[in-house]
């Protein structure tokens, strides 16, 4: 909500070059935290700085390119996609080397981790970690946060990136008749989507041994399928959107989750189909985001505030469905309840997009020149279209 209001009143660049300045400090600090609630705040000041930057990044995007950012989109929430999969293996490569520290350590190692830790007190609120290997990727990270933070303050101390931020935001007029409406509706989309897609990739695991018996091995690749395909799909989806529309990728996107899921539910005692349904839904999970956001700039403008809303209500879904599943998921244990979900999910949106589509594609109350949604390029020749262009 923050970066949403500062969106409309700082310069783009700058608003996500602090914010990511703030996710860099909380990278260095964390491992040092030694009391829970300095650990508290610190993670506050990081998921505020985290936010910032998802919603300013869509923004950002949409503000250079619009119309025409549908790939650039894709591109952004590959990177999400592809951090969240490089990320834990980087800290699991950090773990793994403490293991071993442990096992095979040297003479006058452990004596000089005991003095460490002996020498912070309990009162202390920051201690250097018995970790070391812990404390590296975090460094390692938030270097590397700290290094795209001061591309971003250079971008900023351009002059050519202040005109052409006010350049664009004069052509951004469009604005749909139920535009609230519109975001309303995007708002429930996302959260119901949003919340499927963590809720399965955080319980899939725990799925798979308690209901299906796998090994935690095989429910632990199960797990890495699922992110895999998601982020494969998503680096493929660049290409696919230079040649479709975003409502075409929406509702491709819907009947692959649908079909899936719905196959899920009816074998949830099949390995086999929870292999080959689980890299499907996976696979139709990556591309719904991003050409949620394209698709509706095409018929709205949106700005901070407005890509902040909708941005909220997949938060809120990411943290609320998760939270009341895992509950449902305890008291009913015979039940696949993360199936039924991400089922339940998968109608619900596959039935709202419709609804969404037909209140965008009414009348506009206003419609600048070279502004033309997906139904428009369908319907209208190329020369009838440059003839309109030529007589604005």
């Amino acid at each position: 909500m923050i970066g949403g209001v500062l969106l409309d009143c700082i310069h783009h660049f700058l608003l996500l070059g602090v914010s990511m300045l703030a996710t860099t400090v909380g990278f260095y600090l964390i491992p040092f935290c030694k009391k829970a609630v300095l650990l508290i705040v610190m993670m506050a000041v990081f998921g505020a700085s985290v936010g910032a930057v998802d919603t300013g990044g869509n923004v950002l995007i949409l503000d250079l390119w619009g119309d025409k950012g549908a790939p650039h989109m894709q591109a952004l929430h590959f990177s999400f996609a592809l951090g969240a999969f490089l990320a834990p293996l980087l800290a699991k490569l950090a773990w793994g080397a403490s293991a071993s520290t442990q096992n095979h350590t040297e003479p006058g190692f452990d004596p000089l981790v005991m003095n460490r830790s002996s020498e912070a007190t309990s009162d202390s609120l920051f201690a250097v970690p018995e970790d070391m290997n812990l404390l590296w990727a975090y460094a390692s990270i938030g270097t590397y946060v700290l290094v795209v933070s001061v591309f971003l303050f250079a971008l900023f101390c351009k002059k050519s990136s202040r005109q052409k931020k006010s350049t664009a935001s004069v052509q951004r007029t469009r604005r749909a008749k139920y535009h609230r409406a519109l975001l309303c509706l995007l708002f429930i989309f996302f959260f119901f989507y949003v919340g499927a897609e963590v809720t399965y990739g955080s319980y899939v695991f725990s799925f798979a041994t308690t209901h299906v018996g796998m090994e935690e091995s095989e429910a632990a690749g199960l797990n890495s399928i699922f992110w895999g395909t998601f982020a494969a799909c998503r680096g493929l989806a660049i290409f696919f959107a230079t040649v479709l529309q975003p409502g075409t990728m929406i509702v491709l996107s819907n009947i692959g989750s649908l079909v899936s899921t719905f196959f899920l539910v009816l074998f949830d005692k099949s390995r086999l189909c929870l292999w080959i349904a689980t890299s499907v839904y996976g696979a139709s999970m990556a591309a719904t985001f991003p050409s949620g956001v394209s698709w509706i700039e095409q018929y709205t403008s949106i700005s901070g505030k407005s890509a902040a809303f909708f941005v909220i209500g997949a938060a809120l879904g990411e943290m609320a469905i998760p939270a009341v599943i895992g509950i449902l998921q305890g008291h009913y244990p015979d039940l696949p309840v993360v199936l039924y979900t991400c089922l339940g999910s998968a109608i619900f949106t596959a039935v709202l997009f419709p609804v969404m589509y037909k209140l965008a594609t009414l009348p506009l109350a206003r419609q600048p020149k070279g502004r033309k949604s997906e139904d428009q390029t369908a319907l209208l020749s190329s020369s009838k279209l440059n003839d309109y262009e030529k007589e604005k």
